[in-house]
């Protein structure tokens, strides 16, 4: 009768060796592809760092994003200018340059009253603006930050307002009106804004080439 042997094979644990792997590519690291096959990593750049690609897919070498604030950029009105009723500020603006005042990555570009993003990303807009008014009555102020996404029609997307109280003083009365938004900025042809001041009758919009008096701060968050 014969006898039939059954034969298993196998490795030993501990049997296989460097010496016995079939040669790589140095900084390659070995990993397992979506059916469970060895596969060998692609060696990353000098910083990357090894990071998950999701399920079904091997890792990979990828830069890590760069963090913190890219983009920090402040412009102010050099002059001022008194008005009465809705103006929006079309003049005078030049980047804050005095006093240690300085700026991080890219800036912001301006064109009459219209200003334009570097980049696309989530920016944090303040706008603040310095009112005088000498004697009279009572006056109200207003700021707006105006917004377009399509490059044509512009909307108050924030509003800030102070007030004189001083009714009938007959020395200039000062004050101070500031808002902000955070505007998603997808298309830098497309997402614009511009500042505009308001008041109740003849009031002095202050502005100086050496002092933020009135000025809008634009600091990049994030990517969109």
């Amino acid at each position: 009768m014969a006898i039939t042997r059954i034969i298993t094979p196998g490795v030993t644990d501990d049997a296989v060796t460097l010496a016995k792997m079939a040669p790589g590519t140095d900084g390659n690291i070995i990993s397992y592809d979506a059916s469970g096959n060895p596969v060998a990593i692609a060696t990353g750049n000098d910083g990357q760092v090894l990071t998950s690609t999701g399920a079904g897919s091997p890792p990979a070498f990828e830069t890590l994003p760069v963090g913190g604030i890219t983009m920090a950029d402040q412009w102010r009105i050099t002059a001022s200018a008194t008005d009465s009723g809705a103006d929006v500020l079309d003049a005078n603006w030049e980047r804050a340059d005095t006093d240690g005042l300085g700026q991080i990555g890219s800036a912001m570009a301006v064109s009459g009253a219209v200003f334009t993003f570097p980049s696309t990303g989530y920016y944090y807009v303040t706008f603040q603006a310095k009112f005088a008014q000498g004697s009279g009555d009572q006056r109200y102020c207003h700021v707006y930050i105006l917004t377009t996404t399509d490059n044509s029609s512009y909307d108050a997307a924030a509003e800030g307002s102070m007030w004189f109280t001083s009714a009938g003083d007959s020395g200039t009365k000062y004050g101070s009106a500031a808002t902000n938004i955070i505007f998603d900025v997808t298309n830098t042809s497309t997402h614009k804004l511009k500042f505009q001041r308001n008041s109740e009758g003849s009031v002095v919009t202050e502005g100086d080439s050496n002092n933020n008096l009135t000025f809008a701060t634009f600091i990049r968050l994030g990517d969109t």
